[in-house]
């Protein structure tokens, strides 16, 4: 199994994430416990605690079994955003992780620091720290990092689903709020990532367990990719919900698409049979020019038997209402059709570099497309390049093509 073919879910739907529950999920993955544990110990130097202790055990979750981390410790000074930032950093440069790690580590941290600053309207380094001083956020960052680690995660693809944030109200450090949490949702509106409410009254994501999610998801999706489940790791939560059982789910896998990237793309398509064909081409030209990703006309027989054409075109999502105007105004259509549409593509660039042809060099254009794993799939020269070139050594078309590509393939694999 490729690198690149290694997918990471991370199931968050139904009872959202913790740091603890997703802590738990990844030992049960399959990750080493004896580092993770070792390396959560090593905060005892640089974080205001002693008496670490670590407990890994097996705890059943609305019947489900499930991996729990609890860690405890006795607090011996308060800390201010910035030392307990400056005290992981010392942590994680003695540890022996991929810069990788120690960058997802710092960037949970951050996003986590630089929230609850912003809520309180203090900056990072004068922040006092309450619930997220506590050494539970630490040592789940740095677990997780090294966990993450372990099992190879930050070289595969990371997929998550839209995160379950509960509902009702919770009691913290400055009184009653809606849940989830200010600081939950602050990440997750900075970041994007997508929520849903429910399915119980609790809080069921919390501001680390978010945090950890956002700095390491690579595409949120309503469903599971194409994959073939090889490890399923459960964490379990602290509470045991009544019907819902309270855990967090990890699955690795094998993708099953044979290193094709996929892309989510709007159709839109209308009927016409009186235009004219100046005005479907004038039409077309429009369409491209506003954004639209390709644009297709298919001949057809509408009522009476009399012949008109499909005009079909393949936008973003963002460009749907724009483009179905634009669609109506120019044809003279009353509606347009759409739907939502999957497609798996390859990497598309464009790579110049002078060509060596009969003792001269030409500059030329080529499209360059590549598989996920980087593999040069397709090499296609740009056509005005190729006939200029043709035209210059008086050679045919199709000879010019071929050496170009044959070239931009060798320069292209030496890189």
């Amino acid at each position: 199994m490729t690198t690149r073919s290694r997918v990471f879910m991370v199931d968050c739907q139904v009872t959202g994430i913790a740091g603890d529950m997703f802590l738990g999920a990844l030992i049960d993955l399959g990750a080493d416990v004896s580092k993770v544990t070792e390396a959560i110990r090593s905060l005892e130097e640089f974080i205001g605690c002693k008496g670490l202790e670590i407990e890994v055990k097996d705890v059943i979750r609305g019947g489900l079994r499930a991996k729990k981390v609890d860690v405890k410790a006795e607090e011996t000074r308060k800390m201010k955003g910035v030392d307990l930032l400056k005290a992981v950093e010392k942590c994680l440069k003695n540890l022996d992780l991929t810069i990788e790690a120690r960058e997802y580590a710092l960037s949970t941290v951050n996003t986590l620091l630089s929230v609850e600053a912003g809520l309180h309207g203090e900056s990072v380094e004068s922040l006092h720290l309450h619930e997220v001083g506590e050494i539970d956020m630490p040592a789940e960052v740095v677990g997780s990092a090294v966990a993450l680690e372990d099992l190879d995660a930050f070289k595969s693809k990371i997929y998550s689903t839209p995160v379950a944030v509960g509902g009702g109200l919770l009691k913290f450090s400055h009184g009653v709020v809606s849940s989830p949490a200010p600081a939950t949702l602050e990440i997750l509106k900075i970041k994007g990532f997508p929520m849903k409410g429910g399915p119980i009254e609790s809080e069921l994501s919390t501001p680390t367990g978010v945090s950890l999610l956002v700095n390491l998801v690579d595409e949120v999706v309503t469903f599971y990719p194409p994959m073939k489940p090889l490890k399923v790791g459960y964490g379990a939560g602290t509470k045991d919900f009544k019907g819902v059982p309270n855990v967090l789910r990890v699955v690795l896998g094998e993708s099953v698409r044979h290193g094709l990237f996929r892309d989510e793309i709007a159709v839109l398509e209308t009927n016409v049979d009186d235009v004219t064909g100046e005005v479907i081409g004038h039409t077309i030209e429009r369409l491209l020019e506003a954004g639209a990703k390709d644009v297709s006309v298919v001949p057809m027989l509408t009522k009476k038997n009399r012949p008109g054409q499909i005009l079909k075109v393949i936008a973003s999502k963002e460009d749907l209402e724009r483009l179905s105007r634009l669609l109506i105004e120019e044809t003279g259509s009353l509606g347009v059709r759409w739907y939502p549409c999957e497609r798996y593509i390859l990497a598309r660039e464009s790579v110049s570099f002078e060509l060596s042809i009969e003792g001269r060099s030409e500059p030329v254009n080529v499209k360059v497309a590549r598989d996920m794993d980087g593999r040069i799939v397709q090499i296609k020269p740009e056509y005005e390049d190729v006939k200029r070139v043709a035209e210059k050594t008086d050679k045919p078309l199709r000879e010019v093509m071929h050496v170009i590509e044959t070239q931009a393939r060798k320069r292209l694999m030496e890189e």
